[in-house]
């Protein structure tokens, strides 16, 4: 199966392509075989015709040689020799059957009246073993003009006569021409080489454009940017296909640009009075209230960071920079080692990836800000793995945790779920940090993994393609 999946091309070009080659290479086979079938039964026909000719006429008394015709240099059939008649057909030690002419001839002479079917006896023998064939070699008849004796057999074909004596008529049986096997052979390559390109024109007219496409999918799946857009191309099924995405992924792009211009204008809409009411919670008197008031407001602020980040996620202005993740990571456990949080940083090896700087920092400042206020502690590697998916970079925090429930592992990424439900800031924000996370992994074509580690707590992963 693994071996299949090596030969198999992926590509709809290369699978399309490789089928009908497949499927041309077979029928190809099966027209040459039929032909070559043809042309040995036609050869055959002519022997056996040659034979039941000879026979036919020395049983009625015409034992006159039969030559080929003259000035015909390039006939390669066989050549007639007289019929000799014997009280024994011709026995060697070499001599082949050949049960299929023996049936066949029989019932040319049964038609003639001259034998039965079980009377017909035809054996072949290598040329240069037969006497009748030696003895016209020696006395200096030609035999065999056009072809080499070294690679003809002779075809001898008896049947015996009333009076007890034998008829044995011969046909010289030349190897099948090299030259009518190659002709065979080039005409399958040829209509196989034309036909298959032929075909492959055609597919790479509609798969181009259709590969084209991809790439302006991906891209724009990275980007949303609706400022390269493709020209349409190919086949007219294709280029409706490509204009029908490009007025998709122009109204996708206004979509975003006017969500961006309303959270911006959210923003600082709200964010304005929230600053107005820090002012003014200064005049409380009561010191606790007067905290317990400001710590309000800092929630709301978060939570409304949070809000538009993740809604802002995907859509970076600049493209990704090749960053050394060790030291991306070492950069966050340092934040929270400062303010006195358990994070640790295990030694790794040297990992670079393409990556949003900004936005890797946050997923990673989001995790870890869980594993210390969930688990206790967070402790933080940055790995190099690969998987049939390809190879990834990896920043895994551990805690030692009580974990998730593996049937609300998968909710956990949505937007204000927590683990903790009774919504109390004190235990936990506003559940967007997981689902941040998650956004800002995919945005950069990887994911995140959340399992239950079986000596308990729980690892959370990014993983990034390299």
């Amino acid at each position: 199966m693994r071996l299949w999946r090596r030969i198999w091309p992926s590509s709809l070009l290369g699978q399309v392509l490789l089928a009908v080659a497949l499927a041309l290479l077979a029928a190809q086979a099966i027209s040459a075989a039929l032909l070559y079938r043809a042309a040995e039964e036609r050869r055959e026909q002519h022997f056996v015709g040659s034979l039941a000719v000879q026979l036919v006429a020395a049983a009625n008394g015409r034992t006159e040689e039969f030559r080929r015709r003259p000035g015909d240099a390039r006939e390669l059939g066989p050549r007639r020799m007289r019929v000799e008649r014997a009280p024994a057909p011709p026995m060697g030690p070499a001599d082949r059957a050949e049960p299929g002419l023996a049936a066949t001839l029989a019932a040319v002479l049964v038609e003639e009246g001259l034998a039965t079917g079980a009377q017909v006896r035809v054996v072949s023998r290598a040329a240069l073993r037969d006497p009748r064939i030696l003895q016209r070699l020696a006395s200096g008849h030609p035999i065999g003009r056009g072809f080499a004796l070294t690679d003809t057999r002779v075809l001898l074909a008896s049947v015996p006569q009333a009076d007890g004596w034998w008829l044995t008529a011969r046909v010289l049986s030349p190897q099948h021409e090299r030259a009518a096997l190659r002709g065979l052979v080039v005409q399958t390559a040829v209509l196989f080489g034309v036909l298959l390109l032929a075909v492959w024109l055609i597919l790479r007219r509609i798969t181009r454009p259709l590969a084209a496409l991809t790439g302006r999918l991906e891209d724009f799946a990275r980007t949303q940017n609706a400022d390269r857009q493709l020209v349409p191309q190919g086949p007219g099924d294709v280029r409706r296909l490509i204009v029908a995405h490009n007025a998709m992924e122009a109204r996708i792009a206004a979509m975003l640009d006017e969500k961006d211009v309303m959270l911006g204008a959210i923003g600082h809409d709200l964010k304005t009075p929230l600053a107005a009411l820090r002012v003014r919670i200064e005049s409380v008197e009561d010191e606790s209230e007067r905290a317990r008031m400001a710590a309000g407001i800092e929630d709301i602020v978060r939570t409304l960071d949070d809000i538009l980040s993740l809604a802002r996620v995907g859509r970076a202005s600049e493209p990704p920079e090749r960053t050394e993740l060790s030291a991306l990571a070492a950069g966050v456990v340092e934040e929270f080692e400062d303010m006195g949080e358990p994070a640790t940083l295990a030694e790794g090896p040297r990992v670079v990836a393409p990556v949003h700087v900004t936005w890797a920092k946050r997923a990673l400042r989001n995790l870890v800000s869980n594993a210390v206020r969930y688990g206790g502690a967070a402790e933080v590697e940055v790995l190099r793995e690969a998987d049939p998916d390809g190879d990834w970079a990896v920043l895994r925090v551990s805690d030692n945790g009580p974990g998730i429930p593996e049937n609300r592992l998968a909710a956990m990424t949505e937007p204000f779920v927590r683990g903790e439900a009774s919504r109390n800031r004190g235990t936990g924000g506003a559940g967007l940090g997981l689902t941040l996370a998650r956004a800002i992994a995919e945005a950069h074509g990887g994911r995140l993994v959340l399992v239950n580690r079986a000596e308990g707590g729980l690892m959370a992963e990014l993983r990034l393609p390299l």
